[in-house]
């Protein structure tokens, strides 16, 4: 089921997976939307009712004025407050949502039970030069059709935004399902040391890592683990992606932690 709700006039969109099974909220990330958990829920049938945000400036949720973790973490707490979840659920983040989650659970310990790291690094540095997103500030936002605004993007870029396309709100043309500028803004801010955030929360942990990655090296994976009492660690062999190149792994790692609760 989609739904909205109204946070100081901006439309927040998100998908519950439904059931009568325990809560896990999920969180996407960046420059992809909710839908990426379709799998996810499937795979962990009745036991959980995921319940995945288009988090803002992604999918079908409203852009926002800022893209800083407090924006993240209070539109979090704003769904759960909506949907009567008041008490405390397991919260699991892929990449920025990784990052968002463990916001979360240090800003709102009372409301987080379990925390699911997927690919998720607290060191985040960029430096000075060019940068793999770079081509972000150069993506089209819309266009009259769908093949003119995949046509305008770049074609190293279409793997990044050509699933997402669709309709603009009014019908008169197509969008993608994230503005550039906001992305650019959103992996910005995220820049920092984020460790002090990470070992703030003290509830079970798991930390799902792509052997391959470079958004999380294995030094920083270790430190992690290593770092906060009650962490469990899962290696998968893949990159920063490996939720979507190895589902079935991610299912089974996600379920099996998700059962010792």
């Amino acid at each position: 089921m989609r739904d909205t709700l109204d946070i100081d006039g901006r439309t927040l969109s998100y998908l519950d997976f439904g059931g009568t099974g325990r809560p896990l909220l999920a969180l996407h990330g960046g420059m992809s939307e909710a839908a990426a958990f379709t799998g996810l829920a499937a795979a962990l049938g009745d036991g959980w009712r995921v319940i995945a945000p288009d988090q803002r400036g992604h999918g079908d949720s409203d852009r926002a004025p800022y893209y800083r973790r407090e924006g993240y973490v209070a539109d979090a707490v704003a769904l759960l407050d909506h949907l009567g979840l008041t008490g405390p659920v397991a919260v699991l983040g892929y990449s920025l949502g990784g990052l968002n989650a463990y916001h979360l659970a240090a800003a709102h310990p009372d409301r987080v039970s379990a925390l699911i790291g997927v690919d998720a690094t607290v060191v985040i540095d960029i430096s000075a030069g060019p940068q793999w997103f770079d081509f972000l500030g150069a993506l089209p936002y819309s266009a009259p059709t769908r093949e003119e605004l995949l046509g305008a993007v770049d074609p190293a870029a279409l793997p990044f935004v050509a699933d997402g396309v669709r309709p603009l709100a009014d019908k008169s043309g197509w969008r993608l399902a994230f503005h550039g500028q906001d992305m650019l803004d959103s992996i910005h801010a995220c820049a920092g040391d984020h460790r002090g955030t990470w070992t703030a929360s003290t509830c079970p942990a798991l930390l799902v890592h792509g052997r391959r990655s470079r958004a999380l090296t294995q030094d920083v994976a270790d430190a992690m683990v290593g770092g906060r009492p009650g962490t469990s660690y899962t290696a998968l062999e893949g990159d920063h992606f490996v939720p979507f190149t190895d589902p079935e792994g991610f299912h089974a790692a996600v379920g099996t932690f998700l059962a010792t609760l």
